[in-house]
């Protein structure tokens, strides 16, 4: 069967709010993109409503329902009493007005099928012996008990829904009729379909809106109140027995709203601890006016429920009762197929996400399970996954990123944006001499360093790198890079120690200048011998050239 629930996979942030808000956990993660688990689903709708990203969808049978509006027969509307709430002050009669616009054959309202299926309830508390009786009306309800409380389902009234009872009536009226439920509810969408032929289609009220919206048809705010009427209190915690008379002297009657609270009553049941009650459960909390589908943004717990109260009548609806017969219906065990770990294979998981120990196990309810166990075993079953450990996953980037900081060998300083240290690795305590970060933290930078390059960065907004600095407190040279992060609002200051290189710098500086002193000395020198020499070589040939040429003289002459 198609889920009435879908995903828009590219919207899915992956912020797991789903899954906390699911009360059955029938939500599984995969990819990094949230899956409803169909079979395990009961269609509460609580996944649609706290979406921040809009990723789920209910399928929309506008078009479904234009087309039976295309045939012959007529199409019929069983309007749910909580209309009222979801369109201030527009009766019944401004609301068939509107909907014949739209083609539909007439409107009636599904309070005259609560009427039915109330008087229903009482015969059977009269005529039946029963123990515990528990309202069948709210087909989330009955999915929570098929699949997931079987044993209690011998305790769910096999009663038809007021949609159900009022479609039948319809249609026995109008034997060629189509019939269309207009309500808050998701799961009536997936009523619907299991149950085929007594209703044709549904739609939401967001999605009749949207329709009358697209065909410019306005609707009247009027609304006459009429004293057979009672029926129309359905939709309120409460509702049913408000309708009822309650005169059994061996039942107590209990109303009960929310999923949480009916989960609570199943397991008291299946314990043995409540005799002799008739239960109205209601998955929504608030009863169908805190529905999905009472527009998501339109609800107003107590105004809505004034709403309801002023238009609802006294007595009942006048109607034509079925026979107990007719009004039979039969609920089956839905079985998922989720198989269940061993307690070593549940170990091994929690190990697996860091759960060495119970006093590891945080319970915090972060990745949408109530507790680690139930986590483990999500993840068993395929329906989660280890990395949605938030405790887990921030303590292994805090260990990676604290095994980085503490072994760099550079020096780490982080200051906020008061120049107060918040972090100090164990290297630029050593740079700076400092015995222990304790010493220093929460205290101003100037204590350890020159607070100028911080105060420049921050008010510039530039970061300043490699900029060579000699700490002259602690004998140091070292190469200074300061950032600032505008996300956090924090100054990282990141120094490499270069004394070393600098010394080293130094002493090859000393060692070229000695040997060009020495050069230079020898050049000196050198120069000095070569002129002395030319010196004497000058002296030389004069002597030569003067002896030369009185040789020549002398041989002229002889």
């Amino acid at each position: 069967m198609a889920s009435c629930l879908t995903l828009k996979k590219s919207n899915c942030k992956n912020c797991y709010k789903c899954i906390r808000h699911c009360p059955v956990k029938s939500i599984r993660f995969s990819g990094n993109q949230a899956h409803i688990i169909e079979d395990e689903c009961i269609l509460c709708g609580q996944c649609f409503v706290v979406c921040p990203q809009n990723a789920k969808e209910i399928v929309d049978e506008t078009e479904k329902v234009k087309v039976l509006l295309q045939t012959q027969e007529p199409v019929y509307v069983s309007l749910a009493p909580s209309f009222i709430a979801n369109y201030d002050g527009v009766g019944i009669e401004a609301m068939r007005e509107a909907l014949k616009k739209l083609g539909f054959a007439d409107v009636e309202e599904t309070a005259l099928g609560a009427t039915m299926v109330k008087t229903e309830y009482e015969r059977m508390l009269k005529e039946e012996d029963r123990d515990i009786v528990i309202s069948s009306c709210c087909h989330s309800v009955n999915l929570l008990i098929q699949k997931y409380f079987p044993n209690e389902l011998q305790y769910l009234a096999d009663v038809v829904s007021p949609m159900q009872a009022h479609c039948k009536d319809i249609k026995s009226r109008v034997p060629n009729a189509k019939c269309v439920f207009i309500g808050p509810c998701v799961s009536k969408k997936d009523e619907a379909k299991r149950y085929e032929g007594i209703v044709d289609a549904t739609l939401t009220f967001e999605e009749l809106t949207e329709w009358l919206k697209r065909e410019n048809i306005e609707l009247n705010t009027e609304s006459k109140k009429d004293e057979y009427s009672k029926a129309r209190l359905f939709p309120t915690t409460g509702g049913i027995l408000k309708t009822m008379t309650q005169d059994s002297p061996k039942y107590t009657y209990v109303a009960i709203d929310g999923v949480e609270n009916c989960i609570k009553a199943l397991k008291d049941i299946e314990d043995g601890k409540i005799h002799n009650c008739f239960i109205e459960m209601s998955a929504c909390i608030g009863s169908c006016i805190g529905g999905p589908v009472i527009e998501k943004n339109h609800n107003s717990p107590v105004k809505d429920y004034l709403e309801v109260v002023a238009y609802a009548g006294d007595k009942d609806f006048k109607v034509s009762q079925p026979s107990n017969l007719e009004m039979r219906k039969h609920f089956d065990f839905i079985k998922n197929n989720s198989v269940m770990p061993s307690e070593s294979e549940i170990n091994d998981i929690l190990r697996l996400m860091g759960k060495f120990k119970p006093s590891q196990e945080l319970n915090c309810g972060s990745c949408g399970y109530n507790t680690c166990r139930e986590k483990a075993i999500a993840i068993f079953q395929g329906k989660a996954e280890a990395s949605m450990c938030l405790p887990f996953l921030k303590d292994k980037a805090e260990s990676f990123s604290d095994t980085i900081v503490k072994n760099t060998p550079n020096g780490l300083v982080v200051l906020n944006e008061k120049f107060e240290v918040q972090q100090i690795n164990a290297a630029a305590r050593k740079i700076m001499n400092i015995r222990s970060a304790s010493d220093v933290l929460g205290d101003q930078v100037v204590r350890i360093l020159d607070p100028g390059v911080f105060v420049e960065v921050l008010s510039t907004g530039r970061g300043v790198y490699d900029r060579r600095e000699y700490l002259a407190e602690y004998g140091r040279y070292v190469e200074q890079t300061v950032v600032y992060d505008k996300e956090s609002r924090l100054l990282i200051c990141i120094m490499r120690d270069v004394t070393d290189e600098e010394n080293e710098r130094e002493k090859k500086e000393s060692i070229s200048r000695q040997t060009v002193e020495v050069a230079d000395k020898v050049v000196d020198k050198q120069m000095r011998i070569v002129q002395e020499i030319a010196s004497l070589l000058g002296e030389t040939a004069a002597e030569t050239k003067i002896a030369l040429s009185k040789l020549k003289e002398s041989i002229k002459d002889e």
